[in-house]
């Protein structure tokens, strides 16, 4: 069985008061064409400060949760709607956050009702056509969240341990 949201949000709020060695922000429109950009922004912050294998794992995992805010979040709303990313290095960890403005969902359901597709139909997660960045996103960070914000946007945030 595969592993399952190994912190809650509530676990991300114990570390508010540390301070970050380095932290950005970007904003950019809903649409696939800002890959590239959301990339090289993510390369240009983790790359001269981490290792290759912990690089290459963070940005999948972000890469794979802007995709799925653009094409499943804001499936429905205009492209001009903002999505915003942020990046914060700590001297423990590195953490991720991406904003969306769509309908929110529950992350641990859909995440259980994936384990539970895979058990039962004996499929292999790779050949899954749905869902496999939820998967990498869970396997490749230590902790990851989902949660409605006040504000009625939605944040997702990862973390993974240096």
């Amino acid at each position: 069985m595969l592993p399952l949201l190994k912190k809650t949000w509530n676990s991300f709020r114990l570390m508010q008061n540390e301070q970050p060695l380095k932290q950005d922000h970007l904003q950019v429109d809903t649409g696939l064409e800002a890959v590239p950009e959301v990339l090289e922004w993510c390369e240009r912050f983790i790359s001269p400060l981490l290792p290759p294998k912990f690089c290459w794992e963070c940005k999948t995992a972000f890469i794979e949760g802007f995709t799925n805010a653009v094409r499943h979040a804001h499936k429905h709303l205009p492209q001009t709607t903002p999505i915003e990313l942020e990046l914060k290095l700590f001297p423990r960890y590195l953490e991720m956050r991406i904003w969306d403005q769509g309908v929110p969902f529950d992350l641990l359901a859909q995440l259980q009702d994936i384990i539970e597709e895979i058990s039962q139909n004996k499929i292999e997660p790779l050949d899954m056509e749905n869902h496999r960045g939820l998967l990498w996103m869970d396997k490749l960070m230590d902790e990851l969240a989902y949660e409605r914000l006040p504000d009625q946007r939605n944040c997702l945030l990862m973390r993974k341990r240096r």
